[in-house]
This record gives C-alpha cells, sequence and structure tokens, in this order.
C-alpha cells in the first residue's frame, strides 16, 4: 500500500477516466441548482393554482424536487444538465457507467436536510461543505458522499 493510501496504481489510469475536481464540480451544481430552481418554482406555482395544496409544499421545489432532479438525471443519463455542460459524469460504484437508483439516492440524501425546518438548511451547509473538504482531500476526488454511495465517482468526459 502506498503513502497515498492506494496500492500502487493511479486510479485514473486503472480505469482510464480522469477524476473531476472540485471546481468543475461546484460549476456544474451551481448550474443545477439554478435549472432546479426555475423549473421546480413553474411546477409548483402551477401545481398551488390548480390544487390546493397545503403551505408545507412550498418547501419542496428547494428541498425534494432538488433531490429528484439530480437522482432523476444521475440515474437516467449519469449525468445531470450541469455536469453534462461541463463534460462530467457520474459513475457508479465499481465503475460502472451510471449510478443506481439507490446509488444516486444515497449520494444526494444530504439535500433532504432541508427538508427539516429551522435547523435543516444549517445541516445541508455543513454537510455540503464536508463534501468539498473531502473532495478536495481525496486523492481520488471522491467526498463522503462518494463513499457513502459505495463508491460512486464523478469523472470527465
Amino acid at each position: 500500500m502506498t503513502a497515498a493510501g492506494g496500492y500502487g496504481q493511479n486510479p485514473e489510469r486503472a480505469v482510464g477516466v480522469a477524476t473531476a475536481g472540485i471546481g468543475g464540480r461546484a460549476v456544474a451544481r451551481f448550474i443545477d441548482w439554478i435549472i432546479a430552481g426555475i423549473v421546480g418554482g413553474i411546477v409548483f406555482w402551477v401545481l398551488d393554482r390548480v390544487a390546493d395544496l397545503p403551505g408545507w409544499v412550498e418547501i419542496l421545489p428547494g428541498a425534494g424536487f432538488g433531490f429528484l432532479y439530480f437522482v432523476f438525471f444521475e440515474v437516467i443519463s449519469g449525468a445531470t444538465p450541469g455536469k453534462r455542460v461541463l463534460g462530467l459524469q457520474v459513475n457508479g460504484a465499481d465503475g460502472a457507467e451510471k449510478p443506481s437508483v439507490q446509488e444516486s439516492a444515497k449520494r444526494n440524501a444530504y439535500m433532504l436536510f432541508n427538508l427539516i425546518p429551522w435547523i435543516g438548511g444549517v445541516l445541508w451547509f455543513f454537510s455540503a461543505i464536508a463534501i468539498a473538504v473531502t473532495v478536495s482531500a481525496s486523492s481520488t476526488k471522491q467526498g463522503w458522499h462518494d463513499n457513502f454511495a459505495g463508491g460512486t465517482r464523478v469523472v470527465k468526459d
């Protein structure tokens, strides 16, 4: 085992892909937040006009819908629109081309903290900081959420 925690192999050479660093991932996430926010806002605005929804439903566009947005695109195509624009893709555990529903749900589960009134936003913020720190510190550029999901990786197309 090497000092970097590997087994004498460069993880990028082992699978023939380059892992994505924190910068590109952050920009892609920002693009996706804008898209998900607009689409979710429109969907829930229309639903509010045509149905008598309870007040708590107002938090769903930013929290629950965002979670579903990321899971849907990662599972269907391996990349959200923001990642696609930047040439990034999420690989599933064991190098699969796309994450499974379970893997994607696990890697994005921290977003559901926003559903918790009062403290949820704070929990989400600290989770996002922890992701940035662990991605930056990892030789494989995997955050704690990637490890929690069984070893998903964000790679450059």
